[in-house]
């Protein structure tokens, strides 16, 4: 078993559309109107929203192998890129997906130890994260990898309003 983690360039754009598609769609298509889910992919992940975010030097995206193939990747945002205002002293987990079939082979905690990772190396003092209400694995997830829940924000899929939990984890 091989895991690799490769930093994306603007290069990356399709790939990253294709997987952001793949695996926004996979966890979110079961509870989400087919008509809110085509709008957001479209909003979120278009060639020109994905090119900005890729050329945002406070935002960082990852792809991560496993025995060469790509599995899933992950987007953090510093300074201004966070999408809630959290200070200088915080790193934002915005993005961590897996492929269904990648699941259950210990990915995730791969992609979010290197968020911790490059959180530790920049001094930032908190890592947070929104996630879904609904999403209770991922809830489950975070909560085992020291996570509390400090907050709730506003999610739009399409014209819909759903909650996010914001859920934060103290560096020492």
């Amino acid at each position: 078993m091989s895991i690799k983690i490769q930093t994306c360039t603007l290069e990356d754009s399709r790939t990253l559309q294709e997987i952001s598609y793949e695996t926004f769609n996979d966890t979110f298509k079961h509870e989400n109107s087919p008509e809110n889910m085509n709008a957001y992919l479209k909003r979120a992940y278009n060639l020109t929203q994905l090119e900005k975010e890729l050329s945002n030097l406070s935002s960082q995206f990852f792809f991560v192998y496993f025995n060469t193939e790509l599995a899933g990747y992950l987007k953090v945002n510093t300074n201004d890129a966070q999408s809630e205002e959290m200070g200088e002293d915080a790193l934002e987990i915005e993005r961590i997906y897996i492929k269904r079939n990648f699941q259950k082979h210990g990915l995730g905690k791969v992609l979010l130890n290197k968020a911790l990772e490059m959180a530790l190396e920049s001094n930032k003092k908190k890592v947070w994260l929104g996630v879904w209400e609904k999403n209770e694995n991922a809830i489950a997830f975070y909560k085992k990898m020291g996570f509390v829940q400090t907050g709730a924000h506003s999610f739009y899929m399409g014209d819909e309003e759903q909650t996010d939990f914001i859920m934060t984890k103290t560096l020492v």
